[in-house]
């Protein structure tokens, strides 16, 4: 395994607290089927410069579960999405430790960012991991898991359900199935 593949060391809670409002680089690639969108990073994912790298965050898996990448990556792996079609971003770019010390502005900028890089990324679709933070970003307080009528420029708009651990009410499975169908949909 190269040396970037391996899994970071747990950040110490001091470097946690050191990430705060730090960012982790998007990651993109030409010719995406599906650019994934986080509400912002976490504390952890700032720490080790990896997307949804928190122990017990359940995106890394249900992307397997959904058949999106042959097996399970590791956050360290993220650099192989494109190679998948796949890439992923941020609704808000800086690190917080809990998505609600997000304001309301910070959430509609992230939006206007989101225009510009799809405009940019081209991805088919872009799917929002977060059903709360996509209603604020665009203004659809109204908005539900799964696909929506609205795009964004070219791009088709799928929001999923938020794979973080905190998020219990979806489970692992439910989460893969979601994005499974949003696979399944790219076909």
């Amino acid at each position: 395994m190269a040396s970037r593949d391996r899994a970071p060391a747990a950040p110490s809670r001091a470097e946690l607290e050191a990430a705060r409002d730090r960012t982790v680089d998007d990651v993109l690639g030409p010719a995406l089927d599906v650019l994934f969108c986080g509400i912002n990073p976490g504390l952890y994912s700032a720490a080790t410069g990896c997307h949804f790298a928190r122990p017990g965050n359940r995106f890394w898996p249900a992307l397997y579960r959904s058949g999106f990448t042959p097996r399970l990556l590791a956050p360290s792996e993220q650099h192989l999405l494109p190679s998948y079609g796949l890439g992923i971003t941020n609704v808000v770019r800086r690190a917080s430790a809990q998505a609600a010390e997000l304001s309301a502005e910070e959430l509609r900028e992230g939006g206007e960012r989101l225009v510009k890089l799809v405009a940019e990324a081209g991805p088919k679709v872009l799917a929002v991991a977060g059903v709360t933070a996509y209603r604020q970003a665009f203004g659809r307080p109204k908005a539900a898991i799964g696909p929506q009528e609205s795009r964004i420029g070219e791009a088709a708009v799928w929001v999923l359900p938020n794979p973080s651990g905190l998020n219990a009410h979806w489970t692992l499975d439910r989460i893969a199935a979601e994005m499974r169908r949003l696979r399944e949909s790219l076909s």
